[in-house]
């Protein structure tokens, strides 16, 4: 009977060890939702008093918490600040949205992401009394944000967003953390902040049609700027659309889209390098450098 007993405890204490342990999870591939969308991330105006590379701090924020999404290819920072530099552009998100076009151009981006830091600083708020004292440091940024789409210097999509951190410190009868003044709180506020707009700002980004831009022809071959890096594969089928003139809204005189010509049809057949590819033509006319390819439009009763 012991020993039946003894078998028993050991089984029980078997089945509670392994039910404590978590069952291995099955990686599941994420969903193909298309080929990455090109976007530059330019660096933040700052409007506040607070350091002198606060902007830059706020747009390399951003670009983390966009890169974690693996959804876009993001121009780098040196890339960009050559390029912005040789064509005499703007370089902080006092961009005027009707140049966003020159821009996208010059950097080959569908979307330029742009913002201000307009509020970060620290309060310090402590009590002391006979036997205790404590401190409470508080840092606060608020961050504000908007989306230019490229081909029509639309402003797509602003936001705001707010974050505050909190550290504190307290001592009794002299024993207890003295901690001195905490600087990563306000880097912390900062990423706050901008993680609370990230997820509307990535769901924008992800809704402008993916196009890219024909380089050059070979007779019934497209030469493409977009490849491997952009998630291009081979046999995707993409519109030929040449673009006409601008479309102004009579009221505000900004451009709210172009006029288009869908020439036809192409077929992706081969990548070269990291952002190329070659594509047939498959069905209308030949297009023109400088044309785009993009993704067909899906109808309603096709979703």
């Amino acid at each position: 009977m012991k020993r039946k007993i003894s078998l028993s405890l050991a089984s029980l204490m078997a089945l509670v060890f392994f039910a404590g342990c978590p069952a291995p999870v099955a990686k599941i591939a994420p969903p193909s939702v298309g080929p990455r969308l090109r976007v530059a991330v330019i660096e933040f105006e700052n409007k506040t008093t607070y350091g002198q590379r606060l902007g830059t701090a706020a747009a390399d924020v951003l670009v983390t918490e966009l890169s974690k999404t693996d959804r876009f290819i993001l121009i780098e920072r040196a890339k960009l600040d050559k390029l912005i530099a040789e064509q005499k552009l703007g370089m902080t998100g006092v961009v005027d949205p009707n140049t966003a076009a020159k821009m996208g151009q010059v950097l080959g981006a569908a979307a330029i992401v742009t913002g201000a830091v307009s509020e970060f600083g620290t309060q310090q708020k402590g009590t002391d009394y006979l036997i205790t004292e404590s401190k409470k440091q508080v840092a606060r940024a608020v961050v504000d944000v908007r989306v230019i789409n490229t081909e029509t210097s639309q402003i797509l999509y602003a936001e705001s967003g707010t974050g505050e951190v909190a550290s504190s410190t307290g001592t009794f009868l002299g024993m207890g953390s003295r901690a001195s003044y905490n600087e990563s709180i306000e880097g912390e506020a900062l990423r706050a902040a901008i993680q609370k707009f990230a997820g509307n700002l990535t769901t924008r980004l992800m809704a402008i049609p993916w196009t890219c831009r024909i380089a050059e022809l070979d007779g019934q071959i497209l030469y493409l700027d977009a490849g491997l890096r952009s998630g291009l594969n081979i046999g995707q089928e993409l519109d030929v659309v040449q673009l006409g003139a601008e479309i102004k809204s009579p009221n505000t005189g900004l451009v709210i889209g172009r006029k288009e010509t869908l020439l036809g049809k192409c077929r992706v057949v081969e990548h070269f390098g990291e952002d190329g590819a070659k594509a047939e033509i498959i069905t209308g006319s030949a297009p023109k450098p400088g044309d785009l390819a993009r993704l067909p439009k899906v109808s309603a009763a096709a979703k």
